[in-house]
């Protein structure tokens, strides 16, 4: 396959393609299939193997392309790839619907063994006599599996960010403190500063003692299975400012939420991992016209918590929720006479480069 990362744009997704080599001679009866399915598992894959399954399939389709009944309308990703493969390589195509989720794990504790829990993507080449016969066994030696990803970019344009304001009085005070929140846009892309407008002004006769946190709540939902939701924070921090009676307080803090802070954090949604790679958090879940919750599989989403505490009074706290997702990368185009591996400069991923033209 040309590359493993597909896209979601709402209205479409980039279509599947692939070659597979094979060598019709050693084939006898049988025929070589092509699955594509997406998957959410929800277990140790360990407990499959004593007839406990812990995965669930949302989507999943199959072609059949030899003897060859799947004969797809050749693109430029093909001949590349048919080039390396010669006469033993057989095409294929998958258009995947636009309303299945995107690739999430959902990050493993230490003891942890085993693929982790998540929704997935797997193309599976395969050789049987029927194409999903379930008495059927089907060798290891006769499958070939590879996990793919399929991601969604931040729109081009983002939204006005959101405000948030609570006004709260307390015994002993005739007047209240005022607090209020705000972004300047709705989204942030991963690893990029959130700077959190606060305005505060206390009427009142008590002391705002400090800041006492600013923390950024990811909420999974996980919603296929059962009605499973939790929320894990990925950020919290905390400034002494204190506001005295009857004063103001305005400033502009800035705070980035990264996995590098939370790997000890079992159950944390991230974005779908390809083996052992470098990822980060689960962008937000952005559901296209006309999605269905319940085939998304994990929902995920953030929201930022600013609270004051008051001296003899409790705490004063408003919500602000904010999106995060990754930037749309710009096409590069590289041209090269080896086969060795390149470095795409935006995803640092390893992707074969042909001796021909990649869209990056």
């Amino acid at each position: 396959m040309g590359k493993r990362d597909y896209v979601d744009n709402m209205t479409s997704v980039e279509k599947i393609e692939g070659v597979v080599l094979l060598d019709p001679s050693s084939l006898g009866d049988k025929k070589v299939f092509v699955q594509l399915a997406c998957a959410f598992r929800y277990g140790n894959e360990d407990l499959d193997a004593v007839g406990l399954c812990f995965r669930k399939d949302i989507w999943i389709y199959h072609l059949q392309i030899y003897p060859e009944a799947h004969k797809p309308s050749l693109t430029t990703m093909h001949e590349t790839l048919l080039k390396k493969a010669g006469d033993n390589g057989y095409p294929f195509t998958f258009e995947l619907p636009k309303n299945l989720p995107c690739s999430i794990s959902l990050q493993p504790g230490p003891d942890d063994k085993g693929k982790p829990c998540g929704v997935d993507f797997e193309v599976k080449t395969y050789l049987a006599m029927e194409k999903c016969n379930p008495d059927e066994k089907i060798e290891k030696k006769d499958t070939a599996r590879l996990i793919i990803r399929k991601i969604q970019y931040a729109p081009s344009e983002v939204g006005a960010g959101p405000k948030a304001d609570i006004c709260k009085s307390f015994m002993m005070s005739d007047k209240p403190v005022h607090l209020e929140a705000s972004l300047q846009k709705d989204l942030y892309y991963h690893g990029e500063a959130i700077p959190i407008k606060i305005k505060i002004n206390n009427e009142s006769n008590k002391t705002v003692k400090k800041l006492k946190s600013l923390v950024v709540d990811q909420t999974t939902d996980i919603v296929l299975y059962s009605a499973d939701k939790y929320t894990k924070s990925v950020l919290n921090a905390e400034f002494g400012e204190t506001v005295e009676p009857e004063s103001t307080y305005e400033n502009t803090l800035s705070i980035t939420p990264l996995l590098t802070e939370n790997k000890d954090k079992r159950g944390l949604a991230l974005d779908g991992q390809l083996k052992e790679e470098d990822t980060n958090l689960a962008s937000t879940t952005v559901l296209g016209p006309g999605s269905e919750k319940e085939v998304m599989g994990i929902l995920v989403s953030y929201k930022i918590k600013i609270t004051l505490m008051v001296a003899g009074g409790g705490d004063v706290t408003v919500e602000l929720p904010v999106k995060l997702m990754h930037p749309k990368p710009e096409g590069i185009f590289v041209i090269t006479h080896t086969n060795k591996p390149q470095i795409c400069l935006y995803t640092k991923s390893l992707i074969p480069v042909t001796d021909t033209f990649w869209l990056l």
